[in-house]
């Protein structure tokens, strides 16, 4: 199965990691915030985020009905669209049991001064309802139009899941999705009141429109992203017939990937900057280093995860890799994945705002306290933040090898060896 059949988007599918399921049973634990402080073991973290979401899910005083499998609470509109099984695949909301202003838990955009323990706190306190259905029967049952409901909301909105067998742990250790608390397959749902977003909404009845049209139109409006992949995850978009249920982690790289094309494509109208503009931040562990360097558009993204983090290959070695594109794009699926196409909307942004493009580069080290994957608006939104920073200013293309040998920890040879864009602009050094 292709991303691109799924999305009608020019991009490949990746394979997806498959986790096992492990039974909850029925008890309660002493949290401990502790715990965190000293915990850099991933094996460890997911350990605690498993007895977090059990502590969450059995807690007497935020479920009023468990006897009767009923679970309730304010869901902050968000939802989830599963992959496994294309196209019959699970669908449902995702629901804290606690009522009142939940929409911090579904807004990624908010989370940017958060701890990765803060993160998975939040997260863990929602439950994922699940119920399979065929992604074309967006509106053949009371279930699915409550999900493209609950996705048009213009905020949280108070919901019961009626379910008859235990809930399930299950941790995804996903860079593009954000992580969540205990799964349950669901008999009913019920939102009995719904307010839904006149922008989205538009859109929704507007059955002629292409879907591209509606990501773009919603993202100059200002709508945040995390809602525009949600609305686009629920089939919400798109010629009538065509509208279709949308796995999560493909409908974020496929609005990321769709949004920051049609930036690319503004850009290229403007004249490059006039210097070399470097940028820096540090979050949950993770260094940034983006530069922005006079010429025609070409971009690239090189990551660098320090063993013991998630991805990298061994528990010995820095494993390096990155994905590049010249001034006409790329055909195939970014070999890093998600992050990409995340940073490149950060980036065509920025450009687009200031009216110039780039030659851009981002050079990401990931150190060991990068414990669990969140979600790739961590990339998108630490992007942004860096950009939001006072740049300095460099003068030569030497002075991007003392930034980052300032700023990095990896000497800049290593990143020449793997970098396409340093490659070339220490080639041309030496033609001139």
């Amino acid at each position: 199965m292709e991303y691109s059949e799924a999305l009608d988007v020019n991009i490949n599918n990746a394979d997806s990691s498959n986790i096992d399921n492990n039974i909850v049973e029925s008890f309660k634990i002493k949290r401990s915030d502790i715990v965190y402080k000293h915990m850099r073991d991933p094996a460890l973290l997911k350990y605690y985020y498993k007895m977090k979401t059990i502590a969450s899910l059995y807690d007497k005083d935020n479920i009023k009905n468990n006897s009767k499998n009923i679970i309730e609470g304010s869901s902050p509109t968000d939802i989830f669209i599963g992959s496994y099984n294309y196209p019959y695949v699970y669908i449902g909301p995702l629901v804290p049991p606690q009522f009142g202003d939940t929409s911090l838990l579904g807004t990624p955009e908010k989370w940017q001064n958060l701890r990765i323990e803060e993160i998975v706190d939040l997260r863990t306190k929602l439950i994922r309802g699940m119920s399979l259905t065929n992604i074309y029967d967006v509106d053949n049952g009371r279930i699915q139009q409550q999900i493209q409901e609950l996705a048009m909301s213009e905020k949280y909105e108070d919901t019961a899941l009626e379910y008859s067998k235990k809930p399930v742990i299950k941790l995804e250790l996903n860079d593009d999705v954000q992580p969540f608390g205990p799964s349950v397959q669901i008999n009913k749902l019920e939102i009995p009141n719904t307010k839904a977003n006149r922008k989205i909404e538009k859109f929704f009845f507007d059955y002629d429109a292409n879907a591209e049209d509606a990501l773009i139109d919603l993202y100059n409006e200002n709508i945040e992203i995390s809602k525009i992949q949600r609305a686009f995850s629920a089939g919400l978009f798109g010629i009538k017939k065509q509208r279709k249920f949308v796995p999560t982690r493909w409908s974020i790289t496929a609005v990321d990937d769709t949004i920051s094309k049609h930036n690319r494509e503004a850009i290229k109208a403007y004249e490059p900057v006039d210097t070399i503009y470097a940028y820096f931040n540090n979050a949950l562990d993770t260094r940034w280093l983006i530069f922005f360097i006079p010429g025609n558009w070409q971009y690239e993204v090189v990551e660098a995860w320090w063993p013991r983090t998630i991805w990298s290959e061994t528990e010995k070695d820095i494993s390096i890799n990155s994905s590049y594109e010249p001034y006409n794009g790329r055909s195939k699926y970014a070999e890093i994945g998600g992050s990409y196409y995340a940073a490149r909307l950060a980036v065509t942004e920025k450009l687009k705002n200031v009216k110039r493009q780039a030659m851009v580069l981002i050079l990401r080290e990931i150190h060991e306290g990068y414990i669990l994957p969140v979600g790739v608006w961590n990339v998108r939104e630490h992007v942004r933040e860096a950009l939001t920073k006072e740049p300095i200013i460099l003068n030569s293309t030497d002075e991007i090898l003392k930034i980052i040998k300032s700023k990095l920890d990896i000497d800049p040879k290593g990143w020449i060896k793997n970098s396409t864009l340093l490659r070339f602009l220490y080639q041309q050094k030496r033609l001139v």
